[in-house]
């Protein structure tokens, strides 16, 4: 697998996604216009997880841009399409084109040193059987050297065979925050490979089946149910190289609290060892407006 130089931290708390419009006021000023936000973002946060790349392949040039916008010891996350993670034809075992297509678009973060990872998001619907893991498998070797971790969203992948089909591939493990519904994966703090992973979904059981993408997470956790991943995650990040925590309950900004509560939280955890051990960005206070959008 693609190995990643360091800058001696090894936990990196963002968000799923940056530049949504009801952050403006709860997050970003007023009047900050779309080209601001990533810049601003960069300030608040040392990585971020784009899931707009689920929907459609980004341009090379429009990860260029994003590369362009941020600081040197940033990190990016990019989303699987659901064309590879979410197959029209589930028997079948070909990944869809757009994999390799994913793979050259990346490639100004990867050359700039800032590629955290591929996230492969498999759909509730798909469980271990019939030829599943083998598809599981083609989709992980469908990105060459670059690190992938996987996401499940049924609990019957959460079993030992999974964590050894992962860690033959040399794919990380992705562990979730989500309602305590049946057939929803249980926390944990596993780690297959280099790359540690946690997304935080919130815990609306009410509109988790039947809700939107902004309904569904619609969700502010409070620091008690946050406290107990500060150990998991410092578990995870001790067997990894990097560690990636996502807060994808985006709805009007409380994704972006969240993180910072977070954050805050793994100060705590490790002390005096904070800096060495949790990614921080420069934040903005006592930065001029000015420097935050060039």
């Amino acid at each position: 697998m693609f190995l990643i130089e360091p800058y001696g931290v090894v936990i990196y708390v963002g968000t799923c996604g940056f530049g949504y419009k009801d952050w403006v006021g709860p997050f970003y000023p007023l009047k900050t216009k779309p080209a601001e936000m990533l810049p601003y973002y960069a300030r608040r946060f040392r990585a971020v997880e784009i899931d707009s790349s689920y929907y459609g392949v980004p341009q090379a040039r429009s990860v260029a841009s994003m590369v362009a916008r941020t600081p040197a010891n940033f990190r990016f996350s990019f989303k699987a399409p659901q064309t590879v993670t979410h197959p029209a034809d589930h028997l079948s075992l070909t990944v869809h084109d757009d994999a390799e297509l994913l793979v050259e678009a990346v490639a100004p973060a990867l050359s700039a040193g800032k590629l955290a990872c591929i996230l492969l998001q498999f759909p509730n619907g798909m469980r271990p059987e019939r030829n599943r893991e083998k598809y599981v498998a083609r989709a992980v070797e469908a990105f060459g050297d670059l690190p992938v971790v996987v996401e499940f969203r049924n609990r019957e992948w959460q079993r030992p065979e999974t964590m050894e089909m992962l860690r033959e591939l040399g794919a990380g493990y992705c562990n979730v925050d989500m309602p305590h519904l049946e057939g929803l994966l249980h926390p944990s703090s596993d780690a297959t490979g280099q790359v540690g992973y946690v997304r935080f979904h919130g815990r609306n059981a009410k509109n988790w089946w039947r809700g939107t993408n902004v309904t569904r997470y619609d969700y502010s956790y409070s620091s008690d149910e946050l406290l107990p991943w500060t150990g998991r995650v410092a578990e995870i990040a001790a067997q990894t190289r990097d560690t990636y925590v996502y807060f994808n309950n985006h709805a009007y900004g409380k994704a972006a609290a969240n993180a910072e509560m977070f954050e805050a939280l793994l100060d705590d955890q490790y002390g005096p060892q904070a800096d060495a051990e949790v990614a921080h960005a420069p934040g903005v206070k006592d930065v001029e407006q000015k420097s935050l959008f060039e």
